[in-house]
């Protein structure tokens, strides 16, 4: 069976008749309801804010930190909307993914150097979670890491075949995925009973030192994602066709919509993450937890066994529908800039390779999420410098370009990524700064 994620189907978008009738005014919908037709891709994108390298980075940042380090959360939850917006826009206004663009706009070299380094944060992305979504197998079930992986793969798999009967079925598993995290969550801040001052102030005052800005960078890398700015752009791209300017405004309205709701959603999951870390392991003076394993074993004699199994549950969901994610957006990446489709299982496979070199080789696995998200952070600047360059040009989005104040949001947000991976290479040798 040769299942392809092609930009003629998979990506292909469907042609709402709900939705079309929403942009054209001739909708009889309840006013409250018309979002309903739009509301989708961003939930698919949030995924990525949702992985297991999240968990990795806040459940350190919480327990070594505290709640002083969830106003990163607050600014990168916002970096990532904008991007996100940016992405969904081009994908609007072009009808093409920013692979696309790229390959169509810069020289073949500079093309091919960009796919390089997308493919790397592809992969990187992938070793988290298809790392971490094997923990929460390991963890739950009580099995070896390795047969964990190798349950995790069967399940991706089965989740990827789903497109065989459109986009639909696979956006409505993943969106089920991301509410499974929401309630795993729900009740862990229940049974934790966090610091709700701490966490309203912390998560609006910065602070920021020599020895918490290695996690903070981590944290940034996990929370704004390359490959799936890619991928944004791409579920966009032919998913409902305006006919005019003015539905093509009314059409990014609802896709701002879309991208609030679902990265809201995200963002209060990730300082779900930390406030809970702060509250059960930095609160009891247990700031060594620096693993997920442990953070786990941890918490059953904190809180009970339901909070544990409601962490692993969470962790489990968020592997499984970030891992399948991630295959889609390196399908795009691929496509895109190289105009090559390869079977989706075939790639599945190519993916799993480094997460299985990991376990079988017995590397420490949240250390190698760690990693995976400083690698990404590396990677951002290369996908969103082109994405503020294309949105900021009236040529290629026509009446959709970016306002004056959007560019400079962009352009302030792209520099805060740049100058902060400086920061992060002065630490990573030693220097002072």
């Amino acid at each position: 069976m040769r299942l392809s994620v092609d930009s003629s189907k998979l990506l292909k978008a469907f042609s709402s008749r709900d939705a079309l009738d929403i942009l054209r005014g001739t909708s009889k919908r309840n006013r409250l309801l018309t979002v309903l037709p739009f509301l989708g891709p961003a939930f698919i994108a949030s995924v990525a804010y949702m992985d297991p390298g999240n968990f990795a980075a806040n459940i350190q940042g919480g327990s070594l930190f505290g709640y002083k380090l969830l106003w990163v959360i607050t600014i990168s939850n916002l970096m990532a909307m904008l991007l996100q917006f940016l992405s969904a826009k081009l994908g609007i206004a072009t009808g093409m993914n920013l692979a696309e663009v790229c390959r169509q706009r810069f020289s073949r070299p500079i093309s091919i150097s960009l796919w390089i380094i997308a493919e790397g944060a592809a992969m990187a992305t992938d070793l988290a979670e298809f790392v971490g979504a094997a923990i929460g197998f390991h963890i739950l079930l009580g099995i070896s890491l390795v047969v964990a992986a190798l349950l995790t793969g069967i399940v991706t798999f089965a989740i990827l075949a789903l497109q065989r009967f459109g986009f639909r079925p696979l956006e409505a598993i993943i969106t089920a995925l991301v509410g499974v995290i929401a309630i795993a969550y729900l009740i862990e801040t229940l049974l934790a009973r966090p610091d709700l001052g701490a966490i309203a102030y912390h998560a609006l005052v910065p602070a920021l030192d020599s020895k918490s800005i290695m996690i903070a960078v981590a944290m940034l890398g996990a929370t704004v994602m390359p490959h799936v700015i890619y991928l944004h752009s791409a579920l966009t791209q032919r998913r409902i066709i305006p006919r005019n300017d003015g539905e093509a405004r009314r059409l990014l309205h609802f896709e701002l919509i879309d991208i609030v709701i679902a990265l809201g959603l995200a963002g209060i999951i990730n300082a779900a993450m930390m406030y809970m870390a702060a509250a059960v392991f930095f609160n009891h003076g247990l700031t060594g937890i620096s693993s997920i394993e442990t953070a786990f074993q941890t918490l059953t004699p904190l809180l009970g066994p339901l909070a544990a199994t409601a962490f692993a549950i969470a962790l489990l969901a968020s592997g499984i529908s970030s891992s399948s994610v991630g295959t889609m957006a390196g399908q795009v990446v691929m496509e895109g800039f190289l105009g090559w489709t390869i079977p989706v299982w075939l790639r599945r496979l190519v993916t799993m390779a480094p997460a299985l070199v990991v376990i079988g080789l017995g590397l420490n696995p949240t250390q190698t999420l760690i990693l995976s998200q400083v690698i990404l952070s590396f990677a951002l600047p290369f996908a969103t410098i082109p994405l503020v360059l294309f949105t900021s040009s009236k040529q290629v989005m026509g009446a959709l370009v970016n306002r004056p104040s959007t560019t400079l949001a962009a352009i302030t947000v792209v520099s805060i990524i740049i100058i902060l991976n400086i920061l992060l290479l002065l630490q990573t040798f030693g220097l002072s700064f």
